[in-house]
């Protein structure tokens, strides 16, 4: 089982990040899109990602955006390390905001 993070934690991991924040007990990020193909390839280079990983997000694909939510559910669905290790690796793909 993952360990839930403290509040303090999750503040200072949060400052690590650019443009994640926190909703409730998920970790989210929208990213912008110049058309509808770019965000579906994106959705997929977070999958290979997340499978790499064993993390998986919710993902929800729209025209021009792609929304990623990250929680931990074997942390009683809390924030744990393994949702910032994802975030991080996502905003490695150099993806803008």
């Amino acid at each position: 089982m993952a360990t839930p993070l403290t509040e303090a934690e999750i503040t200072a991991k949060l400052g690590d990040l650019d443009g994640w924040r926190r909703d409730d007990e998920r970790l989210v990020k929208q990213f912008g899109f110049d058309n509808y193909l770019a965000g579906l390839a994106f959705a997929s280079s977070v999958g290979v990602i997340a499978e790499g990983l064993n993390h998986h997000p919710d993902m929800t694909i729209g025209w021009r955006r792609v929304e990623v939510s990250f929680t931990t559910h074997d942390a009683g669905n809390r924030l744990s390390a393994k949702d910032f290790a994802a975030a991080a690796g996502i905003d490695a793909l150099g993806y803008p905001n």
